[in-house]
């Protein structure tokens, strides 16, 4: 019997009005990482209109083959014709993984591929590597099999979960959670013009007019950020962060606790349901340190954790840990700052 052949690396690309979302190229960077494993290569799947300009730059983070549809009706995104055209490439060219962005697009389209493919999907993965695994039920050693880790049960553990179904083995990653890497400029690929065949079944939604709103918060270029957790204690505490993130020159962040007692709303919010943040500094207070939370700031340059419980959870991966009531602590730290200023 002949070796099965392994498909190749797809990243679904995210794009709005011509500009590729963070959470895409990143996907890209680590498709690169993945297919170099396998020894097979990255395809992009865009669809768009009038986006075969973005090509030259998923060449240059590493796609090798970009398969391109363009039309009217794709301009924005809309999940009947998007999931047809996604679902028709899969069967055609039968990928060996399938990255898809965990924005509100991707949550939206990867369920809807999944379940007409048949395939296994797993959510707001934190990390992706290629191993061997044993199939217990079979006892058949699956070689090569993408291993999708993520927090479960409540963030009490971290599971591995591994795809034993038909291929392709799907993942959604939060923007943020893979590193960038630089991109290649004189790098290049090749692109597959895929043929738009949709029906009037197929675009029954139409969008009338769209009204977008830009972030007022940007955790993810903030090179020092100050957060703060329901240690805090209310919201009158939470105002000493600010403050403090305030004379130091730095951006507030929260941990979900101190979101979901309405101190400061989620765009602050940094963790497994929030952002994922890679600071030269980050002043972790008043947070116990779950791991929902650790899988989103865990990889600062450096982090410095302040709490009364000396058994914290954050202390493991502080480079710097403060024992004491944050309410003590940062008025200290405002008033020896501004001292020096």
């Amino acid at each position: 019997m002949s070796k099965k052949t392994i498909g190749n690396v797809w990243v679904f690309i995210e794009q709005d009005g011509g500009k590729i979302a963070d959470v895409s190229l990143e996907l890209v960077c680590k498709g690169r990482d993945l297919a170099d494993q396998l020894g097979t290569k990255v395809e992009a799947v865009l669809l768009g209109d009038s986006v075969k300009a973005l090509c030259p730059t998923l060449f240059s983070y590493g796609v090798d083959n970009v398969f391109l549809a363009e039309d009217p009706n794709l301009k924005h995104y809309s999940p009947v014709p998007f999931t047809k055209i996604v679902i028709d490439l899969i069967k055609k060219h039968k990928p060996n993984i399938f990255l898809f962005g965990a924005s509100v697009v991707g949550r939206s389209l990867a369920p809807r591929v999944a379940s007409k493919q048949l395939a296994g999907l797993t959510a707001d993965c934190t990390d992706l590597r290629i191993d061997s695994f044993e199939d217990k039920a079979s006892g058949k050693v699956l070689p090569n099999k993408l291993m999708q880790i993520r927090p479960a049960f409540g963030g009490n553990i971290i599971a591995t979960i591994v795809n034993s179904w038909d291929d392709p083995q799907m993942v959604t990653v939060r923007e943020g959670v893979m590193k960038m890497t630089e991109p290649q400029p004189d790098r290049k690929g090749e692109i597959t013009t895929v043929k738009v065949e949709l029906d009037a079944a197929d675009c029954l939604v139409a969008i009338i007019e769209r009204f977008k709103e830009e972030k007022s918060v940007n955790l993810k270029g903030a090179q020092i950020i100050v957060s703060g957790g329901y240690g805090m204690g209310s919201a009158a505490g939470f105002a000493l962060v600010k403050k403090f993130a305030e004379a130091i020159g730095g951006q507030v962040a929260a941990s979900r606790a101190a979101v979901d007692a309405g101190w400061i709303d989620h765009d602050h919010q940094v963790g497994q349901t929030g952002v994922t943040v890679r600071p030269r500094l980050y002043i972790a207070c008043g947070i116990s340190g779950s791991v929902q939370h650790r899988a989103g700031m865990a990889e600062s340059a450096k982090i410095i954790a302040i709490n009364s419980d000396a058994n914290a959870p954050i202390f493991s991966i502080a480079h710097y840990g403060i024992v004491g009531r944050v309410e003590d602590v940062l008025p200290k730290f405002i008033k020896a700052y501004k001292s020096r200023a």
